[in-house]
């Protein structure tokens, strides 16, 4: 052993025992994952890695440009929000036209499903023009990684 780091990991799907142990050893980062929330657990005792949720993101999906106005349109998309809905699905967030365009949704959308396929987008233009919605909604369990990943209370 190494500085303690080599390990063994035993789990039944092979794809998801390189991802565990990558995150576990802490170079997760260098494949571009990141867990959200409690995804991996690791049970020294047994030495066995399981995985509990399937959303992560992978930050390797843009390149650096695209990530940095990525950021930036995210940053403004949640200081912009006017109001956030909970659905059954999901959560919607509601913007002024104002303040947010129609096209800055979209290029976000599109940046944020090459990291975060898991999500199901829906943009509506509402209210005769005067309401942009971004919805988003996903599988079971979608809701608590949106309220971590969106600050959603």
């Amino acid at each position: 052993m190494k500085n303690g780091k080599d390990r063994f990991v035993t789990v039944r799907k092979k794809s998801a025992a390189g991802v565990t142990l990558a995150l576990w050893m802490g170079s997760g980062a260098a494949m571009g994952l990141t867990a959200q929330g409690p995804t991996f657990v690791v049970k020294p005792e047994r030495q066995v890695a399981t995985v509990q949720s399937k959303f992560y993101c992978n930050t390797k999906a843009l390149t650096p440009e695209e990530r940095a106005r990525h950021k930036q349109l995210s940053e403004k998309l949640l200081a912009a929000r006017k109001e956030t809905v909970e659905t059954e699905k999901g959560y919607e967030f509601q913007y002024s036209p104002g303040d947010v365009t129609l096209a800055e949704l979209a290029q976000w959308v599109a940046a944020e499903s090459k990291c975060c396929p898991f999500f199901d987008f829906h943009i509506d233009l509402e209210r005769e023009g005067k309401l942009v919605c971004l919805r988003l909604t996903g599988e079971e369990g979608i809701k608590a990684f949106i309220r971590a990943e969106f600050i959603v209370r």
